[in-house]
């Protein structure tokens, strides 16, 4: 009886020889020739079936049972044993390189098997159709030479194919692909000892790493070359984004000699490493064909409308662990955000290990792990550099405080944990810190110094300021006592005259701590941006946030005195919001939901030009999606913030003229992508509705 061994030689050999017979008819086919060669290609897939099993079975050769036999026959066994040993590794050799030989050949016959019999082997019977602007799905029949996967069709179906967000400039994707070999994709006309080089192959190095998460078993080594190149103009020192930074950029692919080169031309490393993340998404799995496949036919024009796009995370009220913190900033690079806002401190806990002040987080923080070192921030900051992100430190104050400052004295804080906790703060525990105490300024400038070292000299630096309350130092005699002594009274304008107090010498230890430089800083729309108070603080030294309603006010009074704007408008960009209270019974504060529809359409320019100030529309930064985390912690973070957070992007590095309706399915798609890079994105609508475009309407 033969061998396994034997059985699987025999095979390869049968299967070699079918090869053969059908390269000759296809040769010189004839149409009276079909069932033969139907006969012979169904003869190859089970012969390609029987070699899977087959392998399965062959395991490496061993001595003989008979060579003991040998021995036990006091006969010497040496040289029996060695010639033994000797055929068998010949002949193991022999079918090893067969079975190499028939890898290597089955990889490029499946190639060639897909080019000249799509319908035969395509792993579906569906294909899609593109039709006024959405891919259909239809079957294959016997007329489709080339039939059209659903991730293909996307690629120039449409406005703007599947990119997201979606390009502000010229815009053309042209139907052609080509099949790309992953492990040929290579970085040329630019020096990867630069700082600007460096960060770019490392984004080379995350494209490529993206797309063999796509899908599919995919033969290695198979496809075409993509060469991307950097053209001249790109500054190769400067790797620090601030509000001037022009994020721009100019992508070009066509398909050269044999091989697809991506031609990138921008003046910073941020508008490069945009044009790298646009080309990700051209790149896409076709599940017909078992191939990742590029297009190959593109020219785009692309830069953000507003500079300032973000994330708010807020870490203290639950702590948000290091990988969640670092798959946010892989989301928000996917959408070309480039603002990771890090709430890092409240009146709940401390987590931030301050070098000057260590005994913060030994007082605040949940758990001696529970917290966040210098040396992780500055792995999490070298990570968002990659993804063209800034990180940008919020220490909030002068109230949201209160753990962790136990030890310092002096009165530093007041009303910490005050009962009943309605009278003196928004949420409990109260805290805020004591603006007569010169102890609590020396700490201060401490944790800024900390804070700007850590976060690697930010750019803008984010103060807080919200949700002060006045009745806190009303109450507190060595506050009252102070104010007196000063020949101030008691009414409420005094304590926004202690407020002013505060910011002005804040400000003061931000700028010693940044080395005696001044530093934008951001504050929340507050009490002090009140039409009486807003005197009190510089549109020159201060960008505003604004987390109040669309239509507020102070949006325009803002504008009327020249402040720059940032939009966190809670009835929008609040991501916390529409779940169930956690102080009471009910909803929480913000309710509902804000879905993406709403976030969408949630549009700085129109927000301005309701309350007539269109001219002033310079003065908009951007905006920013806030996750306050009161309900959420490490495990509810990706699904809260994503892909809803991917809808303001757009937003903001778009402001399209249309509606949500029109970006519905390049939506679907960005949440498909999200969840490929492991982001637990929400998802939207059943499977059923991406496939079927156009069907899930109300």
């Amino acid at each position: 009886m033969a061998s396994a061994l034997e059985n699987l030689e025999a095979q390869l050999e049968l299967f070699i020889e079918n090869v053969r017979q059908i390269r000759i008819i296809v040769s010189d086919f004839q149409p009276q020739g079909q069932n033969v060669l139907n006969q012979k290609i169904q003869g190859l897939v089970n012969g390609l079936q029987e070699i899977d099993k087959l392998k399965s079975q062959v395991q490496d050769v061993h001595v003989p049972l008979e060579v003991f036999d040998y021995i036990d026959q006091g006969r010497n066994p040496q040289l029996y044993t060695k010639d033994c040993i000797e055929k068998a590794l010949t002949k193991n050799e022999q079918v090893k390189g067969k079975i190499d030989a028939y890898r290597k050949f089955k990889a490029n016959m499946l190639v060639e098997l897909n080019r000249v019999f799509p319908n035969e082997l395509a792993n579906s019977p569906w294909q899609y159709k593109c039709d006024g602007g959405l891919c259909k799905k239809v079957l294959i029949t016997e007329q489709d030479t080339n039939p059209v996967a659903l991730s293909v069709c996307q690629l120039s179906c449409g406005q703007a194919g599947t990119l997201w967000p979606k390009p502000t400039g010229h815009l053309s994707i042209g139907k052609t692909v080509a099949p790309l070999n992953l492990e040929n994709i290579v970085l040329t006309g630019i020096s990867t000892q630069t700082v600007v080089g460096n960060l770019l192959q490392r984004n080379v190095d995350r494209l490529k790493e993206g797309a063999k998460r796509l899908g599919g078993s995919v033969t290695p080594n198979t496809g075409t070359k993509l060469v991307i190149r950097f053209n001249e103009g790109l500054n190769l020192t400067d790797a620090k984004l601030t509000l001037d930074t022009d994020e721009s950029y100019t992508l070009r692919v066509a398909a050269v000699n044999g091989q697809v080169e991506a031609d990138i031309t921008a003046n910073t490393y941020f508008g490069a490493r945009h044009a790298i993340e646009t080309l990700s998404q051209l790149i896409v799995f076709d599940d017909l064909r078992n191939q990742i496949q590029v297009a190959n036919e593109v020219y785009i024009v692309d830069g953000p409308r507003y500079p300032y796009r973000g994330i708010l995370l807020d870490t203290s009220r639950n702590y948000i662990d290091k990988e969640t913190i670092l798959r946010t900033i892989d989301g928000m690079a996917m959408s070309k955000l480039n603002t990771f806002h890090w709430h890092i401190t409240d009146s709940h806990s401390f987590p931030y290990v301050s070098r000057t002040w260590p005994e913060f987080v030994k007082y605040g923080s949940y758990k001696p792990t529970k917290i966040y070192t210098p040396e992780m921030i500055r792995e999490i900051v070298d990570y968002a550099l990659v993804r063209g992100v800034r990180v940008l430190p919020e220490f909030d104050a002068p109230a949201h405080v209160g753990e962790g400052w136990q030890w310092v004295g002096d009165n530093a804080t007041v009303c910490f944990k005050a009962e009943p906790w309605q009278s003196y703060c928004v949420e409990p525990p109260c805290g805020q810190l004591n603006p007569t105490s010169e102890r609590m300024y020396e700490v201060l400038e401490g944790i800024y110094k900390d804070m700007v070292e850590d976060f690697q000299q930010p750019d803008i630096f984010h103060m807080g300021g919200d949700e002060v309350n006045i009745n806190c130092w009303r109450s507190t005699n060595i506050i009252t006592n102070w104010m007196l002594k000063k020949g101030w009274d008691l009414s409420e304008s005094s304590f926004y005259l202690l407020w002013e107090y505060f910011q002005e010498k804040a400000l003061e230890k931000l700028k010693i701590a940044n080395g005696g430089k001044d530093i934008p800083a951001i504050l929340w729309t507050s009490g002090l941006t009140s039409e009486k108070n807003l005197q009190h603080i510089d549109p020159k030294k201060y960008i505003i946030q604004i987390w109040t309603t669309g239509d507020d006010a102070t949006i325009g009074r803002l504008l009327r005195n020249d402040f720059k704007i940032i939009f966190s408008n809670y009835d929008a960009l609040y991501l916390d919001c529409g779940f169930a209270a956690w102080v009471g019974d009910g909803v929480n504060w913000c309710a509902p939901y804000k879905g993406w529809q709403k976030i969408y359409d949630n549009s700085p320019l129109q927000m301005i030009k309701k309350q007539g100030y269109e001219n002033k529309k310079h003065l908009i930064l951007g905006g920013e999606a806030a996750l306050w985390t009161e309900q959420a912690d490490s495990t509810a973070t990706d699904s809260r913030l994503w892909p809803r957070s991917a809808a303001m992007a757009e937003r903001l590095w778009s402001e399209p003229d249309s509606s949500w309706h029109h970006a519905e399915q390049r939506m679907l798609r960005q949440r498909e992508r999200l969840v490929e890079r492991g982001i637990d994105a929400d998802s939207l609508q059943p499977e059923w509705c991406l496939q079927n475009q156009g069907s899930c309407y109300a």
